[in-house]
């Protein structure tokens, strides 16, 4: 067989550290960019707080940890115990 000789040779580019670190950082920079972009365009907005400076970034941030809220409280609710299969009697 011809197995890699190296561990990075092995690992899918996507998983490796300094890629995933390159990623992050463009990500960035992309979403940076899209809020400067506000800078020369004019946010039309209806509401008037949807019309304030990177209204889209803030909103998605705190609707996404709004979401990860509920989801932990929700997983506290229909949290079941580890031995609720075994406790049964079936």
């Amino acid at each position: 067989m011809n197995e890699p000789q190296d561990k990075d040779q092995a690992q899918h580019w996507l998983v490796r550290p300094a890629t995933i670190r390159w990623l992050w950082r463009i990500f960035g920079v992309v979403l940076a960019l899209t809020v400067a972009a506000q800078w020369f365009i004019e946010p039309h907005g209806y509401f008037g707080v949807d019309g304030t400076f990177g209204f889209n970034a803030w909103f998605g941030f705190l609707a996404c940890v709004v979401m990860v809220v509920v989801a932990k409280l929700l997983g506290y609710l229909v949290k079941r115990p580890e031995s609720y299969y075994e406790d049964r009697n079936v």
